[in-house]
């Protein structure tokens, strides 16, 4: 109180010396520490991502719709309409915001764990690339955060290669949660998409694909290291048709941030699991994080478990444009071996057993 007061008295005696020496000897509790400060940040960056994957694109579906039958219908007309004409853009490259891609929101998203993007290896800028994605985890937060954002500094550290993170389709059928996950750089995971950024897009494309997808999401659980990869083999065939390189991609952390109920194979509930997934394009899992106030409470804020995201060797492949069975499974077995390198050479440094070992299914 006294501080206060004598700041004041500054005012009255027509200078602003009082206010300043007031501020400036302060005591701590006056304002909120900051670290307090930045902790909430990180957390509500981290759940409004948790939220928009999971919740944006229907709420604006129903939203659009019941806009429809108010007065203001004309505005959902006219947005619908340029939905159709725009239909195409997400094939076609997307429309990435690399003032989106900026935003301060991420660098908070990013301590909140805290992420971290490691090369290994130069690109080079003449030629394209597939990136496969280890594990997926729930959300996959260390591949949007690395190649969805500038939070790592992808740019800095792979300059002239622009990353486009592969995801569901269906998230681009959808209003407004579509346009958001252009502004990322974030395409579609489908042929017409990938085809466009390999082959009509120049060179220095780095397409990121998440390997394991769905399939790979019911088997993450904290401490798991095994990776959906023994039939996955359309990526490397794809790799050879363009000619782009094959670069292994592992994080580790990924699968440490949510708790998840795995059901056995075979069960009743792993069978509506696996069924859903069919329908819907992911699979439902039943997981949980830590809550929003006290994180020794269930919630869906994610644990704070540093994320690593290692960039391997680039495997160079030729351009074949009808490559034989014998040649997709020469390369694919050189990726295998080239991601468990890639796992062995840097477990022990990112919290692993040097008797860990990475499962391939």
């Amino acid at each position: 109180m006294k501080t206060i007061l004598a700041a004041y008295s500054g005012v009255l005696k027509g200078t602003g010396s009082g206010i300043l020496s007031a501020l400036q000897n302060r005591p701590s509790a006056f304002w909120p520490r900051r670290s307090k400060m930045e902790k909430h940040l990180q957390v509500f960056s981290v759940l409004q991502w948790v939220i928009t994957f999971l919740a944006l694109g229907a709420v604006c579906s129903v939203l659009l719709l019941y806009i429809f039958c108010t007065d203001c219908w004309l505005i959902a007309a006219i947005y619908t309409t340029w939905l159709i004409l725009d239909w195409n853009t997400p094939k076609q490259g997307g429309r990435r915001s690399s003032w989106v891609r900026s935003w301060t929101v991420w660098t908070y998203f990013r301590d909140y764990f805290p992420i971290r993007l490691i090369k290994t290896h130069n690109l080079l800028p003449n030629r394209n690339y597939i990136f496969g994605y280890h594990p997926h985890g729930i959300f996959c937060f260390g591949a949007f955060c690395n190649f969805g954002t500038e939070a790592t500094g992808f740019s800095k550290k792979f300059p002239g290669i622009r990353p486009s993170l592969a995801t569901l389709a269906g998230n681009f059928r959808l209003p407004v949660l579509r346009d958001y996950l252009m502004s990322g750089g974030i395409c579609p995971v489908n042929k017409n998409s990938i085809d466009y950024l390999l082959s009509q897009n120049g060179t220095g494309n780095a397409v990121i694909i998440v390997i394991g997808g769905a399939a790979e999401s019911l088997q993450c659980a904290p401490g798991m290291n095994s990776v959906t990869l023994k039939n996955r083999k359309g990526f490397v065939r794809l790799a050879l048709q363009k000619g782009s390189d094959l670069v292994p991609v592992y994080s580790f952390g990924e699968n440490d941030v949510y708790k998840q109920v795995i059901f056995e194979e075979g069960s009743y509930w792993r069978m509506w699991q696996k069924r859903l997934q069919k329908i819907l394009g992911f699979a439902p899992c039943l997981f949980h994080g830590c809550g929003l106030f006290c994180s020794s409470s269930w919630g869906i804020v994610p644990f704070c478990k540093p994320i690593t995201t290692i960039v391997g060797e680039p495997i160079t492949v030729p351009k074949i444009e009808d490559p034989t069975a014998e040649m997709v499974d020469l390369y694919h077995e050189m990726y295998i071996k080239s991601l468990l390198s890639l796992f062995e050479k840097y477990k022990a440094r990112f919290g692993l057993k040097e008797s860990d070992i990475l499962h391939i299914q």
